[in-house]
């Protein structure tokens, strides 16, 4: 008994050491995501092992350092809980011009149920709507948002990195990006808000470290982190959003966040957990906004199940210029961005830039 005690007290304690290796296969990274996971095995494991008897200070020993393993993962995700403070601040009053609301939502490509999509849309009336994962049949099936969103930028591919942008606002100088692999676009864009200001908008999904998918996180992180550097030399006011395939707490989302100095509004409201959808315990947040300092939040939504593996995230922001006094951006160092450039050489992006123009 003793030796199955052992042997479970094990499990978390691995699982907790190989994300600080700096290894970027999946095998690794893939504990990135479950921190809260297997803080509850921790606990479950340690609760099971004190219930037997006769336990050897081998055993004794496994659970001290599970109870710290236990206190590390909740250190780690303990930014998401409300009693942190807030990144990015809660704006009050009513809407205007400077106002700006967005839907995100990884539709999942062989999902057929689209009229709960078309439902959610038309509940929330989103300024912005990207769909994530929608093909051909898809962009046939959200043909009637036209109606109401003029501007739009289609995408449909069958490899699961569609992407469809609807917009109620103005769009302008509009690119197709591919960043590290030529299969795998984003969008980026400014959006003239109602008071006729501009924002630039970076609509992002990046292929994530898997089998079946990549063996590394190297584009992944890569694309992130092209995006960031690209954020940093603009100095615009910029809103990210879209499926990130990585957790918020990792360390190259964290250094996405300090080499763009964009916020999560997030931070101090909750995890907001977007995948799995149909899977409660194997459940963490991959759908992701972020924004420049210059913004408020007024509200910040997971939404419910629309058929997908992802559930779809919604966010109402106040564009505040004055709000940079009150909210801090992150500082790269000259470490991390030695870092950021290393993973960036790594994964020999393509850089292409499709130039489109939407009317």
């Amino acid at each position: 008994m003793n030796l199955i005690f052992g042997v479970l007290l094990c499990l978390p304690i691995i699982a907790t050491l190989l994300p600080l290796l700096r290894s970027s296969h999946w095998t690794v990274r893939i504990f990135d995501f479950p921190r809260l996971q297997i803080a509850f095995l921790s606990l479950i494991f340690i609760i099971l092992s004190l219930v037997s008897t006769n336990e050897p200070s081998w055993v004794v020993g496994l659970q001290i350092i599970n109870a710290l393993c236990l206190c590390y993962q909740l250190y780690k995700i303990s930014a998401y809980g409300p009693w942190h403070r807030k990144q990015v601040l809660d704006a009050h009053g009513p809407d205007d011009e400077r106002t700006i609301s967005i839907l995100n939502s990884n539709v999942l490509t062989p999902n057929r149920h689209y009229q709960q999509v078309l439902d959610m849309v038309a509940r929330y009336q989103p300024d912005l709507f990207l769909s994530l994962e929608s093909d051909a049949w898809w962009e046939d099936k959200l043909k009637p948002l036209e109606q109401e969103y003029p501007y739009t930028v289609k995408i449909p591919l069958d490899n699961l990195y569609g992407m469809h942008l609807y917009s109620r606002l103005e769009l302008s100088d509009t690119e197709i990006r591919y960043w590290v692999k030529e299969d795998i676009p984003s969008i980026v864009s400014d959006v003239v808000l109602r008071s006729g200001e501009k924002i630039k908008i970076y609509c992002l999904h990046p292929e994530p470290p898997a089998p079946g998918e990549s063996d590394v996180s190297t584009p992944r992180d890569a694309e992130l982190l092209l995006a960031g550097k690209e954020i940093d030399r603009s100095d615009e006011t910029v809103i990210v959003f879209g499926d990130l395939n990585d957790v918020a707490w990792s360390h190259t989302t964290h250094l996405f966040q300090k080499i763009s100095g964009l916020l999560d509004p997030r931070i101090g409201r909750g995890l907001f957990s977007t995948f799995h959808a149909h899977h409660w315990f194997l459940r963490w947040p991959l759908d992701h906004m972020f924004v420049s300092n210059d913004f408020l939040v007024k509200k910040l939504l997971r939404l419910g199940d629309v058929g997908s593996d992802h559930f779809p995230v919604y966010a109402k922001f106040q564009y505040h210029p004055k709000a940079e006094a009150f909210q801090p951006e992150l500082q790269a160092d000259a470490e991390d961005h030695r870092d950021a450039n290393e993973t960036i050489a790594e994964a020999e992006p393509i850089k292409e830039v499709v130039d489109t123009k939407y009317d």
